[in-house]
């Protein structure tokens, strides 16, 4: 590519990137500006701050103390990047390679030029710096040797960001098939979510309280600190020894080398990390080519495909059944939108976030019991869950209509009151809502043992609060709904009033579900104070709690169905617009 290809796609890219901030406004405008200038002054902190640790707090430490330092630097980033790409699966294109293959273009150019533009990340504008100015200031503080730090820490910067854009670009070829599309972003977030809890499962699983118990006799003592000795060296020694087979700590190791004197491991590790680097990158480069011009992934001649023969059913289908007490048009897009969220890979992902995370830690806890929870603290860790459940439906709950993308073209042509179709929304979040509920429930039934009358408290608790954030989420779902993008949760042409509301609602949360807290709270002052007891208050505040919900859910859900039908238009427009 000479400087003539490359100066008309990088002002095509700009005339493209212009185009979008123009038509956001100027808030819009005003906001990325903001954006940059704070990521700017992140990255020159990191730069300095790094600098400044390197030359005057690392100067004198030992080897291995230096070697702990760039090891968190990296766990730090990997995390980061980690989270990044769980985010968004697929590799982001600034340049469509289907738009240029007809062009005598260079197409390793536009490659080059896709691969640096999609690493422009918070975490890698931050790091980078922060790594550069870390091995500058320790150049500067302990020895010039150390200066090997800096090529050294691009070459592992060019490793990940290398295999990176290879996974993501692999990613999106097993994509186009969209069965296969949705099982790859379930197990690759449930996959990360996994390992990040693995150090909290095992230190609550194998580090339980009591393991290490002191005894009384000074002998026994002794004997298990010189046990505990021998264990902490054999782990030190398993930890240094991973330095040498796992590229990512191919850094660290390489400081401590230096710091010891010794050149050699760093221009290896330097050497190895830019050679899998260029592997990664020739890697990405041939896939993306077999991709575009219309090759299979693996290379291979895919066999012809067999029609399987049509599935038959026992009874009627999920969308033909009825809800009773409902209204036939409220509950058909009931069951019509619990069917869709039900396929959906990103709105799995919202659901089932919290329940993996939170799962996990309430697995530690059940197989550590390292106390009893004291009783008027019982009624808060139960009401807890109600909280627990609704963390995970609350992007969905204030945003029910930029889920629908193009399918809100048919609620739109729907004829039926517009108050039955916010009912049908919030209904179809019931069934969701209550499984995630009754499993939190169940952890914390086994942790706590509450009575029944808690169990039915809580349960009241839980119907306020579906009801009382239908309202909030159908009010914000119309006021300000955002389109996302399929197969993640990344919200795309998001205005700055959006985006304001969609913090306000994240602010505005624990707020929200506080009043749920209430009959507990109340509960235990007045068993304090002797008036009454703590269940029985706990219960019937919860009822009316419940009760007062259902009456604002009634009174507010015609009003905001005559909003929705002056404002759909608008939506229709911001959910089904795509991406320029």
């Amino acid at each position: 590519m000479n400087w003539q290809q490359l100066h008309a796609l990088l002002w095509l890219r700009w005339r493209l990137a212009r185009n979008q901030w123009s038509r956001g406004g100027q808030i819009n405008a005003v906001i990325s500006l903001i954006a940059a200038v704070l990521g700017l002054s992140l990255a020159a902190a990191g730069g300095l701050g790094g600098f400044l640790t390197g030359w005057l707090g690392l100067a004198s430490v030992s080897p291995l103390v230096l070697m702990l330092v760039w090891d968190g630097l990296i766990g730090l980033f990997l995390m980061f990047w980690s989270i990044g790409l769980v985010t968004e699966l697929q590799r982001s294109e600034i340049i469509d390679f289907t738009k240029l293959l007809h062009l005598p273009v260079s197409l390793r150019g536009v490659f080059v030029l896709n691969y640096l533009a999609s690493h422009f990340s918070l975490s890698l504008a931050i790091l980078l710096p922060a790594m550069a100015g870390l091995s500058l200031g320790l150049t500067l503080g302990r020895s010039p040797g150390m200066i090997l730090l800096l090529p050294l820490a691009l070459a592992f910067l060019f490793t990940i960001t290398a295999w990176t854009y290879c996974l993501r670009g692999w990613l999106a070829q097993l994509m186009c098939n969209q069965r296969r599309r949705r099982a790859i972003v379930m197990g690759v977030t449930f996959a990360f979510i996994l390992l990040a809890q693995l150090p909290n499962l095992a230190s609550n699983v194998w580090l339980r309280p009591g393991s290490q118990g002191g005894g009384a006799d000074p002998r026994e003592r002794a004997e298990r600190r010189a046990r505990d000795r021998q264990a902490r060296e054999r782990a030190i020694g398993l930890f240094t020894t991973a330095h040498r087979f796992v590229p990512p700590l191919w850094l660290s190791g390489g400081a401590r080398a230096l710091a010891e004197g010794r050149v050699g491991p760093a221009l290896l590790g330097t050497a190895g990390l830019a050679f899998l680097g260029a592997l990664g990158l020739r890697r990405a480069y041939r896939s993306t080519l077999r991709f575009y011009r219309g090759g299979d992934p693996s290379g291979a001649t895919p066999a012809p495909a067999k029609v399987p023969p049509p599935a038959r059913y026992g009874g009627a289908l999920l969308v033909e059944r009825r809800i009773p007490l409902v209204p036939e048009e409220a509950g058909a897009l009931a069951l019509a939108n619990l069917r869709s969220m039900m396929r959906a890979p990103e709105v799995k992902m919202a659901l089932s976030l919290n329940v993996v995370i939170f799962g996990i830690i309430g697995v530690g806890l059940l197989m550590r019991r390292s106390g009893r929870i004291p009783e008027l603290a019982e009624p808060f860790v139960i009401s807890s869950t109600v909280l627990v459940t609704f963390l995970g439906l609350l992007q969905i709950l204030f945003n029910q209509f930029g889920f629908d993308r193009d399918g809100f073209r048919a609620l739109v042509l729907l004829p039926a009151r517009r108050w039955h179709v916010l009912l049908g929304k919030n209904l179809s979040l019931l069934p969701p809502a209550t499984v995630v509920f009754l499993a939190f429930l169940v952890m914390m039934g086994l942790l706590v043992r509450p009575p029944p009358w808690t169990l039915a408290a809580v349960c009241l608790q839980f119907c306020a609060g579906f009801l009382g954030l239908s309202v909030a989420g159908n009010l914000a779902s119309i006021l300000a709904p955002h389109r996302i993008a399929a197969g993640s949760l990344k919200p795309t042409r998001v205005k700055a009033s959006t985006t304001l509301v969609m913090v306000l609602a994240q602010m505005v949360f624990p707020f929200t579900v506080l009043p749920l807290a209430l009959p507990a709270a109340l509960g235990a002052l007045f068993e304090h104070l002797g008036w009454l007891p703590a269940a029985a208050v706990n219960l019937t505040l919860s009822a009316l709690l419940c009760l007062a919900a259902a009456l604002l859910y009634g009174a507010t859900l015609e009003p905001l169905g005559r909003l929705l039908q002056r404002r759909e238009q608008a939506i229709l427009l911001v959910v089904t617009q795509e991406v320029e």
